[in-house]
């Protein structure tokens, strides 16, 4: 059995082989307890991973990737942390496919915030590992994705995205290029606003887990 690096929890499938694989992301400052909320409420086919990111913070918490701030409280991202993690996740897809009892044909991932936006980059940066991606409450980082995209053979890939329409922490604009990014790749997608901040709405849930039923 190969080695997990990325410390997870799983809630298996109620198929014995060949299951979907749902693969689970959380936010910045939060841990793989966070999405797993959702495991009990998804089709019972799906064999879901929910994984902590890499590096730990200060006193509780976890992160994919730095969130820096100057003396003018002006935040960047270490995209060298990004794009590690954004590597490290694709190898844990492998290693997941390798391990568990599903089919590496049918990997979704999904992610929250940061969660969402290492999401983004891990299925357009390997769009042969990932069938279905769900983005919530993320943008697409384009420091962290290959220069090569047109090269890229995107057409298994299905994107549902959504965001706040009042979100406080990454603003609706940034989300609202998404719809424009992604079909300038040909890239199949579904994008969706809801009346709230930082967060998923119950509509939102379902919606997306509709969405997801009839892709897996």
């Amino acid at each position: 059995m190969t080695n997990l690096a990325l410390y997870h929890i799983t809630r298996p499938s109620s198929l014995k082989e060949n299951a979907p694989l749902l693969i689970m992301f959380h936010g910045y400052g939060s841990d793989e307890n966070d999405l797993y909320s959702f495991a009990s409420e998804l089709p019972e086919e799906l064999f879901i991973i929910s994984v902590r990111a890499p590096y730990p913070m200060q006193p509780y918490g976890n992160a994919w990737y730095a969130i820096n701030f100057d003396a003018e409280m002006n935040k960047w991202n270490d995209n060298v942390q990004a794009a590690q993690s954004r590597d490290l996740i694709a190898t844990f897809i492998d290693q997941a496919c390798d391990t568990y009892p599903v089919n590496k044909d049918n990997v979704t991932l999904l992610g929250f915030s940061q969660g969402s936006i290492l999401s983004y980059a891990v299925a357009m940066t390997y769009p042969e590992k990932v069938k279905n991606v769900i983005a919530l409450s993320g943008y697409i980082n384009e420091e962290i994705l290959p220069e090569n995209l047109e090269a890229k053979d995107f057409s298994s890939l299905d994107i549902y995205a959504s965001h706040g329409s009042v979100d406080q922490v990454i603003p609706v604009e940034w989300a609202r290029r998404i719809p424009k990014f992604l079909s300038a790749h040909n890239i199949k997608h579904a994008y969706s606003e809801f009346p709230v901040g930082h967060g998923v709405a119950p509509q939102n849930f379902y919606e997306f887990r509709k969405w997801l039923s009839g892709r897996i």
